[in-house]
């Protein structure tokens, strides 16, 4: 678990028609700004500046301390330090201020422990609108929230000040965090404002007394956003580094009008990328056509792409355009390529080659003038080693070859792709599913996805239709993802074809059996299941299903 994961969304349980309301685990209030600052208007008028100081700096101690220890149990941190960075993004997320790290020069000492900049306090603001500028700093709470949390964090007393303040006609605020002993003379004074040396004892025994008056955390996690899903203007989640490569390709070879492959395992998105192809080159205004050839039999795929005159064979009663024809000045992808047949890759060469075709059953030749991308899950080159792919074609479409990385391995794209399907399908279905509970999102980035990005879309829906409230608990997931992953022998990791095997026959088995749904589900041809239900020994399933 990381700071950047967390997402206020998930962080914040609240019953649409009122009641009580809940951050990270912990019942919460909404108060208006503009109420705090006249609390603190009134505690230095009445009982002056140094006490008003004292209390807010100790309230935020508290609440600083407090929600350190209730983070800590409630998220599987994958570092201390992301425990430590979460005290300042939580703070953002609950609209106190926005936080910036001061990133440290490679090379030179540090400053300060602790340094970050804070713009748009809310502290900052209300001390100037009801007090007025200040010959000194008055983030009092928020320095108060700072320390508490870092001394939870570092088992020692650290105490952060601020060397800025827009209250005292600064830019933004600057926080800087030490250790109590490494303070000098000059900022000792303002560390009394923390109270007694037994403060940390005293807090220890609150939040002990409250965790025993107090719901568990049922929050465990996820995500305060200080960087927001990065998705293109299509839709396409590139937060991973395999994928932005990816993507950075899509971009590059989007400008010139050359052939291109795209591979990948099944589901993760090879279509998508192609329509991305094709909308920023000098096509887009054209059309796009995809065809799935492992989806059209033998018989029909050369009618399929490049037509057939009436009377060609049988049932064949009017002139019928192809899918060459059809993206005449556009795009036309082929999808799972791999899958055509010979004698069809020998016809394919000739088009490719020649930008011209008959259509079936006509002796005239026709020019066309369409920009092919072209798809598969298959190794190609095993295929052509094997005799059952053509090299001079695999060559022709592998002009330029980008390969689209499974999810496995763009893990940092789970979560922002499960939230984007979890938002598009709740509103599709009318259903009233807002966000994923902490430990069904942390299920989620463990999973392997053999079935990748469309997998995930499929148990996203699912659970969107099982859930009983707001949130996708974990019981709504599929059992396979709520399973503990299964302990592999050292040495004797899965291979790919036993994961595709796996994840085929675990389709099949959850629709019955049923050879059309689960191509269907598979984004495969039903003649391509066939094929692999034979090899698996499993082509006895019932076929009239």
């Amino acid at each position: 678990m990381r700071a950047r994961d967390l997402d206020l969304r998930e962080l914040l349980e609240f019953p649409p028609k009122g009641g009580v309301i809940r951050f990270a685990g912990d019942r919460a209030v909404l108060l208006n700004t503009v109420a705090l600052g006249l609390l603190r208007r009134e505690l230095v008028e009445t009982l002056g500046a140094v006490t008003a100081r004292g209390i807010l700096t100790r309230f935020g101690y508290a609440h600083g301390w407090r929600t350190a220890e209730s983070l800590k149990t409630a998220f599987n941190w994958e570092t201390e330090h992301e425990w430590q960075l979460a005290g300042g993004r939580l703070h953002q997320l609950q609209g106190f201020l926005l936080y910036e790290p001061v990133e440290r020069v490679t090379g030179e000492p540090p400053r300060h422990l602790f340094e970050s900049v804070w713009r748009d306090s809310y502290e900052a603001q209300e001390h100037l609108m009801q007090i007025g500028p200040s010959s000194e700093p008055v983030c009092w709470t928020l320095c108060g929230f700072a320390s508490g949390y870092l001394s939870c964090c570092q088992g020692r007393r650290i105490y952060c000040v601020e060397e800025r303040c827009r209250a005292r006609g600064d830019a933004f605020c600057l926080m800087a965090g030490r250790a109590e002993d490494d303070w000098g003379e000059d900022v000792k004074a303002q560390l009394a404002f923390f109270g007694q040396a037994c403060l940390d004892d005293s807090l220890r025994h609150v939040t002990d007394l409250l965790k025993m008056t107090e719901r568990r955390l049922t929050l465990r996690r996820r995500e305060l956003a200080r960087v927001q899903v990065e998705e293109s203007k299509t839709g396409i989640v590139a937060q991973s580094e395999p994928m932005q490569r990816a993507l950075d390709e899509v971009h590059r070879v989007a400008r010139v009008d050359s052939t291109v492959l795209l591979t990948g395992e099944s589901g993760v998105g090879k279509e998508a990328l192609a329509r991305l192809v094709h909308d920023e080159s000098a096509r887009a205004t054209r059309p796009f056509v995809a065809v799935n050839c492992a989806a059209v039999p033998d018989a029909l795929i050369e009618s399929e792409l490049f037509g057939h005159a009436r009377g060609a064979f049988t049932g064949a009663t009017q002139d019928r355009v192809g899918l060459f024809e059809a993206a005449n000045q556009g795009t036309l992808l082929l999808d799972e390529v791999g899958d055509l047949p010979p004698a069809m890759q020998v016809k394919l060469l000739r088009v490719l080659q020649e930008r011209e075709f008959r259509r079936v059953g006509e002796n005239r030749t026709r020019h066309v003038d369409v920009r092919v991308l072209a798809a598969t899950h298959r190794d190609l080159t095993a295929e052509v080693a094997a005799g059952r792919f053509r090299q001079d074609l695999y060559y022709r479409l592998r002009v330029i070859e980008i390969r689209i990385p499974p999810l496995r391995e763009r893990r940092d794209d789970i979560l922002p792709l499960a939230r984007r399907f979890l938002t598009e399908t709740a509103a599709r279905l009318h259903l009233p599913v807002t966000a994923f509970a902490p430990r069904s999102a942390d299920l989620l980035l463990q999973w392997t996805w053999p079935g990748n990005v469309r997998e995930l879309q499929n148990v996203v829906e699912r659970a969107i239709v099982l859930a009983r409230g707001t949130r996708v608990e974990v019981d709504d997931l599929p059992e396979e993802l709520r399973r503990p992953p299964a302990e592999d022998a050292p040495g004797t990791p899965l291979r790919l074809a036993e994961v595709e095997r796996a994840h085929i026959l675990g389709v099949l088995e959850s629709v019955g059996g049923n050879r059309t749904k689960a191509a269907a589900v598979l984004g495969i041809g039903p003649a391509t299941l066939f094929r692999k239900l034979t090899e698996y020994g499993r082509a006895g399933t019932d076929a009239s299903r």
